[in-house]
């Protein structure tokens, strides 16, 4: 077991925030320069890749995409580089929950997570979503930048009321062409994904899946292996959202059942067409970033579980 490193260049580590196949991710303040004192999130690729060429090359594009998305629902990527040999990015720290980590603190509790936030959430993942599939890099040259990973876990919710989509490590440019192999979280792959093409349409399936997770607190697409799980995708075999949660709108029920459509043409053509859709489903007046944040509080207390 590796200790944890006390600095990362200019930054002193505060603890461990999480760590996954590819690279940790430490929360970090800056110990010297002009952000002297600020709190960041770090991540690493860990040490065990660093002489691995193609973790190299991913973590970089990483980075690279990730550099040229400025939006408010995006988190945001500071700067990145290397520290001998250790290949890091610097990022803002939001002090918060990720979806996840609320659907299964709602599952726990048995509380339904309300229709309006819920509604509220996925029209601002659409519209970090809808910027992204936009993007242009400073040149004016498009990117396309395909997120390919939508998932409750890299949707996070501040204790401020801040939203933020990240976790850009799987993303792709359009400009790249399709994935060689399967990318993503299989719950929320799409069925055309699952044949290896990549569009927009990828991270809108997703959006699909996170909502009617977020309405019913558990996943549309299940199974014991992945192949169950692909099957189901493939034919989009699921339990019918109203049948679980009988207090969703009728028409909620049609929007989410045309964006988990097997047929992309029948689906949404587009993140902003897919937020237009909900737009009458959310009352402003509840589903609110500080409504949704004292619900996380309510939920979590100061409890770092």
């Amino acid at each position: 077991m590796t200790s944890q490193p006390q600095r990362i260049g200019p930054y002193e580590v505060l603890k461990l925030l999480g760590k996954g196949g590819m690279a940790q991710v430490f929360k970090v303040r800056a110990v010297s320069g002009p952000h002297a004192g600020n709190e960041y999130a770090l991540k690493q690729l860990l040490p065990s890749l660093e002489a691995d060429e193609e973790s190299v090359r991913l973590f970089t594009a990483e980075a690279e995409l990730s550099r040229h998305l400025r939006h408010p629902n995006i988190v945001e990527v500071f700067e990145a580089g290397f520290v001998g040999d250790s290949l890091y990015m610097v990022m803002e720290f939001i002090d918060g929950r990720d979806l996840a980590q609320i659907v299964r603190r709602c599952k726990k509790r048995g509380v339904a997570w309300p229709v309006d936030f819920a509604v509220y959430l996925t029209k601002v993942l659409l519209d970090a979503l809808g910027y992204a599939h936009t993007a242009k890099a400073p040149s004016g040259a498009p990117l396309g930048v395909v997120h390919c990973d939508v998932s409750p876990s890299n949707f996070f919710v501040s204790r401020t009321g801040d939203l933020r989509l990240g976790d850009f490590g799987l993303a792709r440019s359009l400009l790249e062409g399709g994935p060689e192999q399967l990318i993503g979280k299989p719950y929320y792959l799409s069925p055309e994904a699952l044949d290896g093409q990549l569009s927009p349409q990828v991270d809108l399936w997703a959006v699909g899946v996170t909502l009617y997770e977020l309405l019913t607190l558990q996943r549309p697409f299940q199974g014991s292996t992945p192949d169950e799980v692909f099957q189901q995708i493939r034919s989009a075999r699921y339990t019918p959202l109203r049948t679980l949660r009988p207090d969703v709108p009728e028409v909620l029920e049609a929007v989410i059942t045309r964006a988990l459509d097997a047929r992309p043409e029948r689906r949404f053509g587009s993140a902003p067409q897919f937020a237009e859709a909900l737009k009458p489903l959310h009352d402003e007046r509840i589903g609110t970033p500080l409504a949704i944040s004292a619900i996380v509080r309510g939920l979590f207390g100061s409890s770092d579980e």
